[in-house]
């Protein structure tokens, strides 16, 4: 099973005077990567490379930053494939020590610095979730909120209208018992509506 990162992880390594400064931690999608990317490049303004890696599902990327083709980003993606992540961004900032490390010496230092950190990393099971939608009387409002709460279900918005409409989301898994709970609990008072999936 995936599993993602419960917070972001650091580590530093110094192979023949260059510092490598790794970071692994849980992204979403490209636009965030890029945003980290940038960050860490105005904290390391004097960095000979930030080179990066993102497994996110369509939105996976590797980046050697200027490092020789094939040497930094791939090998810092592979690492995230072989331990099954998924939504985790591995970073990883060089300063160069005026010593050349070679093809082979680069790949070793950059998919050491990965490894290393995610070694010091909390790892949690990747969950599907699913997004849910109900309309219901006032009086119903309560009794869905409690179940709601009771399946660990996370609330996006409520509109009240003529009626109250609860958009949520929770783990695939139990979406099925928590309509059924909810249809019973209406007594036929409860109308779902359709969501993107």
């Amino acid at each position: 099973m995936a599993q993602t990162l419960a917070s972001a992880v650091h580590h530093e390594l110094v192979i023949k005077k260059s510092r490598f400064i790794a970071c692994v931690q849980p992204m979403d999608d490209r636009t965030g990567a890029q945003a980290a990317v940038a960050a860490l490049r105005s904290q390391h303004p004097g960095a000979a490379h930030v080179c990066w890696a993102l497994l996110a599902g369509g939105q996976s990327a590797a980046v050697d930053d200027g490092e020789p083709s094939g040497t930094a980003g791939r090998p810092m993606l592979e690492v995230l494939r072989h331990q099954d992540l998924e939504g985790v961004l591995a970073t990883v900032v060089r300063y160069f020590g005026g010593v050349k490390l070679g093809a082979g010496g680069l790949v070793r230092a950059y998919t050491d610095a990965v490894a290393q950190a995610l070694l010091g990393a909390h790892k949690l099971p990747l969950q599907r979730m699913r997004t849910l939608a109900c309309c219901v009387p006032y009086a119903l409002e309560g009794l869905v909120r409690r179940e709601l709460d009771a399946a660990g279900a996370g609330l996006l918005a409520v509109e009240h209208a003529a009626i109250v409409t609860l958009h949520f989301k929770l783990p695939e898994v139990a979406a099925a018992a928590l309509q059924h709970r909810l249809n019973e609990a209406g007594q036929g008072h409860l109308a779902w509506l359709r969501t993107p999936e």
